[in-house]
């Protein structure tokens, strides 16, 4: 659970920093090392990517989510949701523009969906939150 003492921020610290260093590390040494000529390196750059945006986006989600809380307070596994989001959304961007569909109308629509997707969850989960 996320702790509203000194500086909540630092508590996703260990698990941004995994994430972030696994994923761009990983992106750097398939960037190197591989030739896109099979499937494998592809997913694996979906998943890296995703790993990368989600780990560098999450101490500034959990910053936003301190900054404009909510009743109850959104807790780790809500600060985790949201990154996974920008995560998610990174690699279905890319998987667009591998195909050549990618337009800026299907990005804000995409975004507009997974905002709509996460409004939704947490009002569920406020509904049912009991102090």
């Amino acid at each position: 659970m996320l702790s509203h003492s000194n500086n909540p921020v630092r508590a996703f610290l260990p698990a941004s920093l995994l994430l972030a260093v696994t994923g761009w590390g990983g992106l750097a040494l398939l960037v190197n090392f591989t030739r896109p000529v099979t499937w494998q390196p592809l997913w694996a750059f979906f998943f890296l990517g995703m790993l990368a945006i989600a780990g560098s986006l999450m101490p500034v989600v959990a910053f936003l989510n301190l900054r404009f809380s909510t009743n109850p307070p959104a807790a780790g596994k809500v600060i985790v949701r949201q990154s996974l989001w920008f995560g998610l959304y990174f690699a279905i961007l890319a998987w667009l523009q591998i195909g050549r569909v990618l337009n800026t109308m299907l990005e804000i629509l995409l975004a507009i969906g997974l905002v709509v997707i996460e409004i939704m969850l947490r009002m569920r989960e406020v509904s049912q939150w009991k102090p």
